[in-house]
């Protein structure tokens, strides 16, 4: 099929039908069922959205009566600081390509709500049946070493796995499964550390660093806010494996790989705070999840120039087809340009015309990440229409970033001083 937008192209006969372009020769009883499928998808949300808030009030009530109100109070107010960093630095891992920011949020009430709600039934019950069977103090060792890895890790990873299976397309590789996993596992995260900062509260006040509520958001919230995105990570990178993919076998090995290893990581961990002193556990802090952390840095680094040369390659055909001006290539290979010519624009067109400048690179972006994937042969479902849906978009996206003269000359000023540099695409 041509996907050819040029003046006097030959065009498909598409139509708009509910915001969806639909070739005219499609039979009636085909867009019912697509109203239909649609309703459902309507449907699912709100229905996840009651049930993840039944949970949040549970959790709530829970954790109120656990360790008081006022406790809770100051543990969620302590359990917001670290959320902040550290989702910056997912933010920061999923600048070349951002994942929609509804489907981010719905990761994180996910880690906070469901994953948490999933967790604590299971896990007390592990601790009650340890206990009955171990004896005074098993409960606690069966529930942190075999119970929560095995639980928590695998509710945390629904919600990744269910992404990559209802909208595999939102998946282009590695960084975007570490950028899930790891923004439901700062849910996760947020809402275990209210239960341990309250707890902490109630039995020592604010303490110093050796007890209370300081010492512990020491160790939770400075030293080892990454543990829980760290061990999800695996997963995430287990999924992204898997996106990029043809081979059943393949996807399948990757996903259980990526689960067991997030599994072992969090086992180790929560056996040297339970089993070992504290010798042993600043000994795997330093000799096992330090280096982890670190390569898995250097591996999202790799993973981001990846992505960066996807689009690169991409933007010559791009221009050649006139989807894109030529002059553009340039202000569209790397972070810096793009950054440098959203302020251009901002500084002679205004904070309006940097946005729209910011969508059409996004547009950009979107399109180069389908083409990839069709072009690797990876499944992507209605790949003709969602090839032309998202061409049909980065026109639109380029027609309102361009529309005013001040913002073409600053594209041109951008364009001009990247040259003037020489330099090689940059990350």
């Amino acid at each position: 099929m041509s996907f050819d937008y040029r003046p006097g192209a030959r065009r498909r006969p598409w139509r708009e039908v509910g915001g969806v372009a639909i070739d005219e020769r499609t039979p009636v009883r085909h867009l019912t069922s697509a109203r239909l499928e649609r309703r459902r998808v309507l449907l699912w949300p709100v229905v996840v959205l009651v049930l993840l808030g039944v949970s949040g009030l549970a959790l709530l009530g829970v954790a109120t009566a656990r360790v008081g109100f006022v406790p809770v109070i100051v543990g969620a107010l302590l359990a917001l600081l670290p959320v902040g960093p550290v989702l910056a630095a997912f933010l920061w891992i999923d600048r070349w390509e951002p994942e929609p920011p509804k489907l981010l949020l719905a990761a994180f009430v996910w880690g906070a709500c469901g994953a948490t709600g999933c967790a604590l039934l299971i896990n007390n019950t592990a601790e009650v049946v340890g206990e009955s069977l171990l004896g005074t103090g098993g409960g606690d060792v069966v529930a942190a070493v075999i119970s929560a890895p095995l639980v928590e890790e695998a509710a945390k990873a629904l919600f990744v796995v269910g992404v990559f299976l209802r909208r595999r397309v939102e998946f282009d590789g590695i960084v975007d499964g570490i950028v899930y996993s790891g923004v439901t596992a700062i849910g996760f995260a947020f809402t275990e550390n209210i239960n341990y900062f309250g707890l902490a509260f109630r039995e020592g006040g604010f303490g110093d660093l050796t007890g209370g509520i300081v010492a512990v958001f020491v160790l939770r919230g400075i030293l080892t806010p990454f543990a829980h995105p760290l061990f999800s990570a695996m997963v995430g990178i287990g999924v992204g494996i898997a996106a990029g993919s043809r081979k059943k076998w393949v996807r399948t090995t990757a996903l259980l790989v990526g689960y067991v290893l997030a599994v072992l990581l969090h086992a180790v961990w929560n056996g040297a705070a339970t089993l070992g002193g504290g010798a042993t556990f600043v000994d795997t802090y330093f000799v096992v999840m330090v280096p982890i952390f670190v390569a898995t840095l250097v591996l999202v680094l790799w993973q981001r120039r990846r992505e960066q040369r996807t689009v690169v390659a991409q933007l010559p055909g791009f221009a050649e087809e006139g989807w894109i001006a030529p002059g553009e290539v340039t202000l569209l290979s790397s972070l810096p340009s793009r950054k440098a010519w959203r302020k251009a624009v901002r500084e002679r067109a205004g904070a309006e015309a940097a946005r729209a400048v910011r969508e059409y690179q996004h547009a950009v972006t979107e399109l180069a990440f389908l083409r990839h994937r069709v072009a690797q042969g990876l499944p992507v479902p209605n790949a003709a229409r969602r090839q032309a849906q998202a061409v049909g978009v980065l026109l639109g996206a380029r027609a309102e970033a361009v529309r005013d003269g001040l913002v073409r000359s600053a594209a041109t000023r951008a364009a001009h001083a990247e040259r003037r540099r020489g330099t090689r695409p940059r990350r």
